[in-house]
């Protein structure tokens, strides 16, 4: 990257810097952005990188306040914006067809990276995936993004770490793409995806079970159930009903493989939840599902702090470029309020973060002025103005 030009001041690192670390300093990637014909890039991937981070963390609703930032803003003209500046057609050409590979690598990398600071919790309850999707609310031109009939939107399905609370892989599709298949895709063997009734399908649930991949699932309470056996229910207990079950009519759509079925009353609701988890407690059982709703609080979070679904790309392609700066600028937050507050990543630290770089690029201002002060007159030999007179 670009350096950011250091200044001798108290802090020993700067704040923008430091929010950079874990890509500037523990990243190199495998795959070179590289111009595709005779003309050079006018922004490398590094400085694309730094422009989308800069974008979801001042929150601005378009790229066109963005590269207005870049003209005059004197911090985003120095430290983010290409060191000759960038046109805006050059600017949304680069974000709609460049950059999406690399981008992928450094948010793999972001995951493992903050996977080493933040301490698992749940363990007892293994590896669990929360996954879901997202609407985004698209424009007419956006022909790929098919919703209906006068109406255009993308969705994103996302795989939450809830042993962590990161965000580990993500997909783009139209509105109308299902979210099932998605399942196969974020889990691996050996984990538990827990999900919504939206992805109640008991040939899904047999799939899952020979692949070795665990599920917790709601499903709609009037389900057809064959009992095989049933497990004790504890008195006093949230839980009222712990059997084991094939879901689905027989004939038509009933499941291959037995599975438990656990259901809880809370809230004045009832729960009903399908799982290949039969290490656990029914109790545990209605823990992990409680625990999907944090992937609905991450999804919050991200869009509100981040200003994530601003459009800036129309393409699928630049969508998608779009959504890994979010999920990256989002993972550094959560690796600097650890590694500098030993905290969670909350709205406090980066409204204290974004006042420290304003704070930084003023203090920075008013040093080159008393630079420029200080610097005592040139005085031209060859100038007679400036000759002592003669004696």
């Amino acid at each position: 990257m670009r350096p950011i030009r250091r200044l001798k001041q108290r802090r020993k690192k700067r704040a923008f810097k430091l929010l950079l670390a874990p890509i500037v300093k523990r990243f190199k990637s495998k795959n070179i952005l590289e111009s595709r014909g005779d003309r050079p890039l006018q922004m490398s991937f590094d400085d694309q990188l730094k422009a989308l981070i800069y974008f979801h963390l001042e929150e601005y609703s378009s790229g066109r306040e963005l590269l207005q930032a870049f003209e005059q803003d004197d911090f985003a003209k120095e430290c983010v914006a290409p060191p000759m500046g960038i046109k805006k057609s050059s600017f949304f050409e680069a974000i709609n067809t460049r950059g999406l590979e690399q981008l992928s690598e450094v948010f793999s990398h972001l995951v493992k990276e903050a996977g080493k600071v933040i301490p698992a919790e749940y363990t007892h309850l293994g590896t669990l995936v929360s996954i879901d999707g997202s609407f985004i609310d698209s424009v007419l031109s956006m022909e790929w993004a098919d919703y209906r009939t006068g109406s255009k939107k993308a969705k994103a399905h996302v795989g939450f770490d809830i042993n962590r609370g990161i965000p580990r892989k993500i997909f783009l599709t139209d509105g109308k793409e299902g979210e099932r298949p998605f399942v196969e895709k974020i889990i691996g063997v050996g984990e538990t995806a827990v999900v919504d009734r939206g992805y109640q399908c008991h040939a899904l649930f047999d799939a899952w079970q020979l692949a070795e991949k665990h599920f917790v699932c709601r499903i709609k309470e009037g389900t057809n159930k064959t009992v095989i056996r049933e497990n004790a229910v504890n008195p006093g207990s949230i839980v009222f009903y712990d059997k084991v079950v094939l879901l689905g009519t027989k004939g038509t759509n009933q499941s291959e493989k037995e599975l438990r079925l656990v259901a809880y009353h809370v809230d004045g609701k009832d729960f009903w939840i399908a799982t290949s988890r039969h290490d656990l407690t029914a109790e545990e059982v209605a823990q992990v599902y409680k625990l999907r709703w944090n992937i609905e609080t991450f999804f919050g979070w991200w869009k509100r702090h981040l200003g994530v679904y601003h459009l800036i790309a129309r393409s699928q392609y630049g969508l998608m470029v779009q959504l890994l700066g979010g999920l990256i600028t989002y993972l550094l937050l959560v690796i600097y309020c650890r590694e500098q507050h030993q905290e969670p990543v909350s709205v406090v630290r980066v409204r204290e973060l974004r006042n420290q770089i304003a704070n930084e690029a003023a203090e920075e201002l008013d040093i080159q002025r008393r630079r420029k002060k200080r610097e005592p007159h040139k005085i031209k030999r060859g100038n007679p103005k400036w000759r002592r007179a003669k004696s």
